[in-house]
């Protein structure tokens, strides 16, 4: 079964993209816990929170290393889900681990791994298997060596796309399923399995994209990863690989970098290959001409130099000949309409039944998939079921867009609407606002975002410059100026209704699209002159502040609130700005109760960015960290609540928050509070805890005593204990509190470095 594996995946792994990204790209992120976190927007906009916190420090391990239980874990991993958007690498990730396993490279401890897709268990979704049987029916070598039992092996299953899974997974009413050989429906079988009622002994590696995640339950799960794509140094090295000639190499870079859109969008593999593809022919055949810079643009071009290469490597034409034919026109029309169809259902892989229902035919599928490969493809599998899918989600729903565009040209026909009508038009003029005003309309209602980037592609289609180059495919309306300028008049409109910072940003790449940035530019020119008052900001301009300084670098590795405004109305609008900080400093801004609930959403996120949140100086009181304690601290590091209004009520949340094995707080500054001795001794039973990872804590001005400090030696001697600071300046230990803490320090067998107390913040050994 080895062999098998090595021609299949070796097969793959020499294809040139797939061996670009192995050596530049094969790490997982360790998220700490068992839940994972269901994102309600874009993947793009997952994209881009994820290339900032790219950078952050966090555990990064081999795929071979995928179940061995990281430093501090006792307990072995059974579990694992690996998450990650669209295109990002997770089935090359699987690969990657079957094919090193197979060629005896790692994990040698393994008799047996079975790679599984969903794409390929939805076909047999209406068929019973007993767990023997379904693995004898896609590896027919086990069958023949009659492996009739695993109980006495080392197996490690791959459930590959959650996210495409078609089977009903109902975790709450199924039926338990404990032995290998009795058959029953394939979701009841995989349900048992990842439930451990079957086969506890085998282990499991499921990937997915974000939005599916939730599907697993927590307690099923043992240890979630994430796949992040690039981080920006490997953004360049991919380029620098794929293009020798340094100055091209260098000016492509450039380029990328000028376009926030293309620049984010890079962080997926995919698109550094669709974008690098465009870019060398544009430069080939412009001589240095414009290059594209809004994601539509790109994807035009790709459309066009697909069917560039049709025309000269099927159809035996000229690379002058015109690329699109009557059969090229058919075949992105009802590629169009299947992209569109699928988009509605959310749907990323099709199979054949799919196809009819447009119009395609198996011979047309296969015609799609030959000629157009890199649009459009079949992926046979290792098994023997064909299922088909786009190169990318967004190329689906570019395609899709594509599709309604150029229905509502050439009939009228808004296939956006529930009632699909006909709208009038002139024969001058289509109304294109009408469809463009009904989209805006259905994206802001998704709750997950699924139509933001089908809304970009749309609007961007409207410009002439699109329809210039899409000459021969698309019907030209001639100038829509006036049309579009009342699509971008309605997104204003929209922009200065109460949005989510989700729905405000993808607008403001929609108006990127048509062209027109007078919202940004008139705030960045109140930013630049320093004569910006947000007390005057319209909620549209409050959006764009926020779009501005999401695309700030310099702004988002340290966010000082006081630079717009130390009030409590502006953190609530900028909440996103602070979500995607490095460093938020939101000290002496009058801050209360009411901030700590707003913030409470940022500090409770996997994918925030924050690991810096300075809180000084505001009457936040207890029952704002109460708030902020119950978000658990999933990002935060570094944290400051100096002269905030505490008292031992808010110790006792804070040690929940250090006995946390979800929580990251290494710093934590409560000095000039009111905690006296019951609050740090209930502070100290968290540090007690083994899963607190403090670091660093200052106490000065607490009012603590002698009864204070001994509870804080308790604490720093436990052998669970990583505190290597601790400020006691302005407190009154006694000399007592003094010498045991200091002993304490002495102490090789004790984490504690660092000791200051008296009125000065000194030695470990003076006041």
């Amino acid at each position: 079964m080895k062999k098998r594996f090595q021609r299949v995946f070796e097969g793959v792994a020499k294809q040139g993209e797939s061996t670009l990204l192995n050596q530049i790209y094969t790490e997982l992120h360790i998220t700490e816990g068992g839940a994972a976190e269901v994102n309600q927007e874009h993947e793009v906009r997952q994209i881009e929170a994820a290339s900032r916190t790219a950078d952050r420090a966090e555990t990064s391990i081999r795929p071979g290393d995928i179940f061995k239980a990281p430093p501090g874990r006792s307990e072995p991993i059974r579990t694992v889900l690996t998450k990650g958007v669209a295109g990002i690498g997770k089935t090359v990730l699987t690969q990657k681990f079957t094919l090193d396993w197979a060629e005896d490279k790692d994990n040698q401890d393994i008799h047996f791994i079975f790679p599984f897709s969903f794409r390929e268990l939805n076909v047999v979704k209406e068929k019973k298997f007993s767990l023997v049987g379904l693995v004898h029916h896609f590896f027919t070598e086990t069958k023949e060596a009659e492996l009739c039992s695993f109980e006495d092996f080392q197996v490690i299953f791959i459930f590959d796309g959650l996210d495409e899974c078609r089977l009903p997974l109902n975790f709450q009413h199924t039926d338990f399923l404990t032995e290998v050989t009795e058959s029953t429906s394939v979701n009841v079988l995989l349900i048992n399995l990842i439930r451990g009622k079957l086969l506890p002994s085998a282990r499991l590696w499921i990937t997915t994209r974000p939005a599916a995640a939730n599907q697993i339950p927590a307690d099923c799960v043992d240890m979630v990863t994430e796949v992040r794509g690039f981080t920006d140094p490997q953004k360049e090295e991919y380029f620098r690989r794929r293009f020798r000639e340094e100055e091209q190499a260098s000016r492509i870079i450039s380029h990328i970098k000028t376009s926030r859109s293309l620049h984010i969008m890079c962080h997926i593999p995919v698109f550094c290959w669709i974008t690098a593809t465009v870019l060398e022919e544009v430069l080939k055949s412009r001589e240095g001409g414009e290059l594209p810079k809004t994601l539509t643009q790109m994807y035009i071009h790709h459309l066009v130099v697909q069917a560039k290469v049709k025309t000269v490597k099927y159809d035996g034409g000229a690379a002058t000949d015109p690329h699109w034919s009557p059969e090229s026109r058919e075949m992105i029309e009802s590629l169009g309409k299947l992209a569109f169809d699928q988009l509605e259902e959310g749907n990323l892989i099709f199979y054949l039944s799919d196809l009819k229902k447009c119009g395609i035919d198996l011979r047309a599928a296969s015609m799609y998939s030959g000629m157009f490969t890199q649009i459009f493809r079949e992926e046979s599998g290792l098994y023997q079921d064909m299922v088909f899918c786009f190169i990318h989600l967004s190329l689906q729903e570019f395609l899709a867009a594509l599709h309604v565009h150029q229905t509502f040209i050439n009939s009228g026909i808004n296939l956006l609407e529930e009632k699909q009508t006909t709208i009038q038009q002139s024969p001058q003029q289509p109304q294109l606002h009408h469809l463009h005003q009904r989209a805006v309309d259905e994206a802001l209602k998704s709750p997950n975002g699924h139509l933001d980037l089908f809304l970009r592609f749309l609007l961007g289609l409207s410009l002439e410059t699109s329809q210039s180059l899409l000459r021969g495919l698309l019907t030209q309306t001639g100038s829509s100026s006036q049309s579009n300028q009342e699509t971008v008049q309605y997104i204003k409109e929209k922009l200065s209704e109460s949005l989510s910072a989700e729905r405000s940003i993808n607008l403001f790449h929609c108006l990127n699209e048509l062209n027109d940035g007078s919202l940004v530019e008139e705030i960045q020119q109140s930013l630049s002159s320093g004569s910006l008052s947000t007390d005057r900001l319209s909620p549209a301009q409050w959006s764009a502040l926020v779009f501005i300084l999401l695309s700030s670098e310099e702004d988002l590795k340290e966010f000082d609130l006081k630079k717009y405004s130390a009030s409590e109305e502006a953190l609530l609008k900028l909440l996103p700005v602070v979500k995607a900080s490095n460093k938020a400093l939101l000290s002496c801004c009058g801050l209360s109760e009411r901030s700590c609930g707003a913030l409470s959403s940022v500090l409770s996120s996997q994918s925030s960015s924050l690991t810096h949140l300075d809180l000084s100086n505001n009457q936040l009181k207890d029952s704002g960290v109460e708030k902020l304690s119950s978000a658990g601290f999933h990002c935060c590091f570094f944290f400051r609540l100096s002269c905030c209004g505490l008292s031992e009520r808010s110790c006792g949340a804070l040690s929940s928050v250090l006995s946390s094995q979800s929580s990251s707080l290494t710093h934590l500054d409560l000095s000039n509070n009111d905690l006296q001795d019951s609050g740090v001794k209930r502070l100290s039973l968290g540090l007690e805890s083994p899963h607190c990872k403090l670091e660093a804590l200052s106490l000065s001005g607490c009012l603590v005593s002698e009864e204070g400090c001994a509870s804080l030696v308790s604490a720093v001697r436990s052998k669970s204990s990583r505190l290597r600071e601790l400020d006691l300046s302005y407190n009154h230990p006694g000399d007592s509190g003094v010498k045991e803490l200091s002993a304490a320090v002495e102490d090789p067998h004790c984490s504690l470095e660092t000791l200051r107390y008296g009125h000065t913040a000194g030695a470990p050994h003076g006041d």
